[in-house]
């Protein structure tokens, strides 16, 4: 019997482990299918599109660069890719509509915002990069309650994009997020540096606050420089490791109505991959 088919796009994508987590809980829950890798250039992007209506492939994530790209494509978004206008999940309902949702919202809440020391409301938020994941961790946070949160990216402009949708957030200007750092408890990288061994952020950072907690969206490699900078002045760290298995989880319910376990032998397998 022919394997139903799942994949995510993105590019670049070779660091993704989403195969070998998805195929892991295929092979637990009996499912007949198999999750592949998709590096493809936008012009392809319609290609895929037609062998999921075609259902050729069931269904598939999407990863950077093309979480907004891929919308217009879409018959609808819903839930939280409405509110971020980002999409990294992408199925057919029952009546052949193609459909986005975002589980990136849910996956960051489940991974970190438990860990996040007490009076989190009050606590003061950094978000370096607007790109991808960014609306998706400043949707998370307001849905945690907490809304002091302040953005900066390397291209003003689209620090601004975000303002539009997220009308209380704060601007910062990318030479003056290190000045300030001192101001804030919790610094989250949405950026792609630290994702290759010679990205680095030029920043200066040290006037951090003693009680900082740091988080890396990046899981592969499971210890940027930024997160061996801040582990080495003994800052709480956290890498992107555990948000990537949330959405993941969420995503693999959305297709199979199955809410499958992250269990011992899942993070023994997924840490064994990472760089």
């Amino acid at each position: 019997m022919k394997k139903t088919k799942f994949a995510i796009i993105g590019n670049p994508i070779s660091h993704s482990l989403s195969p070998i987590m998805h195929n892991y809980w295929f092979k637990k829950y009996k499912i007949n299918a198999e999750y592949e890798l998709l590096e493809i250039d936008k012009s392809e992007i319609q290609n895929v599109i037609k062998k999921i209506k075609s259902k050729e492939i069931r269904g598939i994530n999407v990863t950077l660069p093309y979480k907004n790209f891929i919308i217009p494509f879409l018959t609808k978004t819903i839930n939280d890719a409405n509110e971020t206008h980002s999409v990294n999940t992408v199925m057919l309902d029952d009546n052949n509509n193609l459909i986005g949702e975002n589980t990136d919202v849910f996956g960051f809440q489940a991974a970190y915002l438990k860990s996040i020391p007490n009076q989190a409301n009050k606590k003061k938020v950094l978000i370096l990069g607007a790109g991808g994941v960014a609306p998706s961790i400043i949707l998370a946070l307001l849905k945690s309650n907490i809304h002091d949160i302040s953005l900066s990216n390397r291209t003003f402009e689209k620090s601004l994009f975000l303002k539009k949708k997220f009308k209380n957030l704060n601007v910062v200007k990318w030479n003056d997020c290190s000045k300030d750092i001192n101001k804030f408890d919790i610094v989250i990288n949405a950026t792609s540096l630290g994702l290759n061994s010679n990205d680095k952020f030029t920043n200066d950072f040290s006037n951090f606050k003693k009680t900082l907690v740091y988080i890396d969206t990046i899981y592969n490699p499971a210890e940027t420089k930024m997160i061996k900078y801040f582990k080495s002045n003994k800052i709480k760290t956290f890498n992107g490791l555990n948000m990537f298995i949330y959405q993941g989880q969420k995503a693999f319910y959305l297709w199979n109505k199955i809410n499958p376990e992250v269990d011992d032998e899942l993070l023994e397998l997924l840490e064994s991959k990472l760089n």
